[in-house]
């Protein structure tokens, strides 16, 4: 047989695309190429499959060796067409039976000594596999435990070309590997708000956020406490659901950041004030998920929010609105899912010390407002609670009784959250139109007070729908039915505390 097809996948975004790999080994000159629209990385793969096929006992067809991707329209990028371009070379001179191949997919980077590396997005090529109607799905051991999680079909895990082709000739010799198992409780956080003396209007705040995904703006002196309270936050959100786990794998996966199952905990990322562009929202070259897609189902806590560049901070307001972030390129576009809450750190001026009341800033009116006016009106109105985090007296400091730990307030997240499932299917974050009036009934007095607060604080149609989001949530912590006065009072003070308004 002198033509040969090899089923593989190719990660595109965080879903997986089917490609044939087509091998035809003829009689002309020695040659080997590569067609079907391959990246620099695909091309690279005629010396890394030669070699790893001679140094796996293998011989390379001395002969024309010509590789079709298909289908041609399609960019092919990285190292994942490896080994089913070295599995097709084998079986199309003979020493492979091609029937070895039938109903198999196959990913794989091959290193020198034809052992096998790693690929990225193994959860999502296993889902394309089964969607595809494949019954095996052979990749890097390495890879097998989170191909596994997805359910439906045969994933094999081997080590390199020769065990590889030793499998797929007799079909013995690699077990199946064991799909994931929910059972096992969560890791309990590391960090705890029993750790953190005072901030109890803080803590709230971050109570209500953790209960409805709402974003925060944290505003206080250097040493207030902000970053330790920020770095607690993931104890208290509820439990990731399974779908949540598999979104979740999915996209770390994508970035090559999976440790080899279901990932368990809500994710946390805290990018540094640097970052570019294409490292917070995603893209590249070579695209991959950024930050923000990273902190997926999770917090992403932007530390020191001003020193963030203006246009970098600028690509958030898309994911912050709809969930996720979509990246154009000239051969395609992709879309990262980015349902995130934001948690953003800063402080009041340049020195920090305004509005202190031991220490005296050194700013001037000018100078705050440049520095309050680096971040936009359209982010800051995308912001749902606003909270000042004072500096602590000594007293609390040394003295305060031990704090209420995260474990209890996740109870009380996770009953909230689990109310609101109930009731319309998604997070308060999520609420709109219809449903978003449909869900927030004001009660009594309520409703006078709402519209005494509309014109008093000048809020934005964004502003107003955000403030009956965060008042929703914080009866929903009540365990009440509709939105009481006090439940919107507390929404009003969280959205007033900035200076900004809307």
């Amino acid at each position: 047989m002198s033509v040969c097809r090899v089923r593989s996948l190719s990660l595109f975004g965080i879903d997986a695309l089917p490609v044939e790999v087509e091998v035809d080994v003829s009689a002309g000159l020695p040659g080997f190429s590569i067609v079907g629209l391959p990246d620099a990385a695909v091309q690279e793969a005629r010396e890394r499959v030669r070699v790893a096929i001679s140094n796996s006992g293998y011989k390379f067809p001395t002969k024309k060796v010509i590789v079709n991707l298909a289908p041609a329209n399609l960019r092919k990028e990285g190292a994942a067409f490896d080994l089913p371009m070295a599995l097709g070379i084998l079986a199309a001179s003979g020493s492979l039976p091609p029937s070895g191949l039938e109903d198999v997919g196959v990913v794989g980077e091959l290193s020198l000594d034809g052992g096998l590396r790693a690929v990225r997005g193994a959860l999502s090529m296993a889902e394309a596999a089964r969607l595809g109607g494949l019954r095996r799905l052979v990749l890097p051991e390495k890879n097998a435990g989170e191909a596994a999680a997805s359910g439906g079909i045969e994933v094999y895990g081997v080590g390199g070309l020769r065990e590889a082709a030793a499998f797929l000739a007799s079909g013995n010799g690699v077990e199946p590997a064991e799909p994931w198992s929910e059972n096992g409780e969560e890791p309990a956080p590391a960090e705890d708000f029993a750790d953190v003396a005072g901030q109890g209007y803080a803590k709230r705040a971050l109570e209500v956020a953790a209960a409805g995904g709402h974003n925060v703006v944290m505003s206080g002196p250097p040493g207030s406490g902000k970053t330790m309270l920020a770095r607690r936050m993931p104890g208290i959100l509820p439990p990731l659901s399974l779908g949540e786990r598999i979104e979740v794998t999915k996209v770390h996966s994508a970035g090559g950041e999976a440790n080899g199952s279901l990932l368990r905990v809500r994710p946390f990322r805290a990018p540094h004030h640097t970052i570019s562009t294409a490292g917070l929202a995603g893209g590249g070259s070579n695209p991959r998920p950024g930050e923000v897609s990273l902190a997926h189902h999770g917090v992403l806590f932007l530390d020191e929010f001003p020193e963030f560049g203006r246009r970098t901070l600028e690509v958030l307001r898309q994911p912050l609105e709809d969930g996720y972030v979509t990246i154009s390129r000239v051969a395609a576009t992709l879309s990262y899912p980015a349902r995130v809450t934001l948690l953003c750190s800063m402080n009041p001026c340049p020195c920090g010390y305004a509005g202190d009341a031991r220490r005296a800033c050194r700013c001037t009116p000018g100078q705050i407002e440049r520095y309050q006016g680096r971040i936009s009106g359209p982010l800051i109105d995308r912001m749902d609670l606003f909270v000042d985090v004072p500096r602590l007296s000594r007293e609390e400091l040394r003295g305060g009784p031990r704090a209420e730990p995260s474990r209890a307030i996740r109870e009380r997240v996770t009953a909230a959250r689990r109310a609101q499932l109930d009731r319309q299917g998604s997070p308060n974050c999520a609420l709109s139109g219809r449903v978003l009036r449909a869900a927030c009934g004001l009660r009594g007095d309520a409703e006078a007070l709402f519209a005494r607060a509309i014109d008093r604080m000048g809020l934005s149609g964004r502003g107003h729908d955000r403030v009956l989001r965060v008042a929703r949530t914080v009866a929903d912590l009540s365990g009440e039915g509709d939105i009481a006065v006090e439940h919107l009072a507390e929404a009003l003070n969280y959205r007033r505390a900035y200076g900004a308004g809307g």
